[in-house]
């Protein structure tokens, strides 16, 4: 009797532990939003950091991410000073990093990337080319297998992970027009610092180091193209109300894109965005040595950055004081 009691202990036992193994969807649906919070951050494809994650950790099932909460296997090289867990990879007993909890991994994830020289042409990508990322990665050196590409491209189609660098469900039934088409990144001039006093601002504009939208928007503005945005100068006369009227939008839409706090009155000469703002400088332009008087709002519209990644960027909000000579990152 007491062996049949332990056999059937221990088959309870067995069942229990295969049952603890997270599988691939709800790895996706436990993590998704902390891929997306960190690509709202960091400009990483939603899609490339979940696809990294759940093959290098094995959908979170590897030693390293059970024991150490490493989901993409990162190694200590010779920077870090954390925690370190030994784990035979390349060669036996290797370093890898130790983090006290997943949010840490993705975290630090995202750092290496961002901090690290050899991964740099990865964010001169369209967010949406998870493609280009994926080669790009391995084209880097992140990973030794030759076909590390192909593999995190099967997982984000197989998964419609591509969703969510669109800001879509993935659980979504799929529509003929959401299948994925990796985009290129659009050619714009890098716009030369501009000063703002307040919000709404009256900048002073050299509008040649901006290139005229092809569009074909545009009634009595020109439409310019900053950072893939688009964006008129308001002139005398001008309102929220006619603006919007005038490009087929909302007030709360042109407030939304400008990140203001609501439509006061327009100055002549304030430089207003009519599309959303990237997340991220797209066109090279890594520092912004900030002047005085400047805020964080202001070199915003500068660089057509959404104020709200801008102050992620640089670990700030949006009422921090900015101070002449200080370096403002874009990316």
């Amino acid at each position: 009797m007491a062996g049949l009691l332990l056999a059937l202990g221990l088959g309870c036992a067995t069942l229990s532990s295969a049952q603890e193994r997270m599988t691939r969807e709800e790895y996706i649906q436990k993590y998704k939003k902390l891929a997306v919070e960190q690509m709202e951050i960091y400009g990483i494809p939603a899609s490339i950091k979940l696809a990294q994650a759940l093959h290098e950790s094995d959908n979170g099932n590897s030693r390293l991410a059970r024991l150490a909460n490493n989901h993409f296997g990162i190694k200590c090289k010779s920077t870090w000073t954390g925690p370190t867990i030994e784990h035979d990879d390349d060669a036996p007993g290797e370093c890898f990093r130790k983090y006290g909890s997943v949010e840490e991994s993705y975290l630090d994830h995202s750092e290496f990337l961002d901090k690290s020289a050899r991964y740099q042409d990865l964010f001169k990508l369209d967010p949406k080319d998870y493609k280009g990322w994926a080669y790009g990665l391995r084209k880097a050196g992140y990973a030794t297998n030759p076909k590390y590409a192909e593999i995190l491209i099967k997982i984000i189609e197989d998964n419609r992970l591509y969703l969510l660098d669109e800001g879509k469900d993935i659980n979504a039934p799929l529509l003929a027009e959401e299948k994925p088409q990796p985009q290129q990144p659009v050619p714009v001039d890098e716009p030369e610092p501009i000063r703002h006093e307040t919000q709404p601002h009256t900048p002073t504009v050299d509008i040649d180091n901006y290139s005229v939208s092809v569009s074909g928007r545009g009634g009595n503005h020109t439409v310019y193209h900053n950072n893939g945005s688009e964006f008129i100068l308001t002139a005398a006369g001008d309102t929220y109300s006619s603006i919007a009227g005038e490009f087929g939008l909302t007030v709360s839409k042109l407030i939304k894109y400008n990140d203001l706090d609501g439509a006061g009155d327009l100055t002549p000469g304030t430089m207003l965005y009519l599309k959303p703002k990237a997340k991220r400088s797209e066109n090279g332009k890594l520092i912004h040595i900030a002047k005085e008087g400047e805020t964080m709002h202001s070199i915003s519209q500068t660089y057509g950055i959404r104020l709200k990644n801008l102050c992620n960027i640089n670990r700030r909000t949006k009422d921090s004081a900015v101070k002449a000579g200080q370096q403002i990152r874009l990316m």
